[in-house]
């Protein structure tokens, strides 16, 4: 794979952070297009990354279940994404 070379806009110099809360106000603030064009940006891929859900284990009745995978099977998505979205509604209120 060739390489492109990269020449910044002008110099990329981070400060030194007391703590995470004045490092967090500084990335919001911050505009990486002073330093960089949008070309010379790469997509990459983190192949080893944990995933960010855990799996867990409930005892539900069966005739739920089933019902959920009906409903699923209508919807045309995973019996699971069903009960995903009714947890986060739940934790929304």
């Amino acid at each position: 794979m060739k390489r492109k070379n990269y020449f910044m806009k002008k110099k990329l110099v981070l400060p030194k952070f007391k703590n995470e809360d004045e490092e967090r106000k500084f990335w919001d603030k911050f505009d990486l297009t002073e330093y960089y064009e949008p070309g010379d940006f790469v997509r990459v891929r983190f192949p080893n990354l944990k995933p960010t859900s855990m799996s867990i284990s409930i005892r539900l009745p069966s005739y739920m279940i089933s019902e959920l995978k009906v409903k699923a099977n209508r919807l045309d998505i995973p019996y699971q994404t069903i009960i995903k979205q009714a947890i986060a509604k739940e934790i929304k209120k």
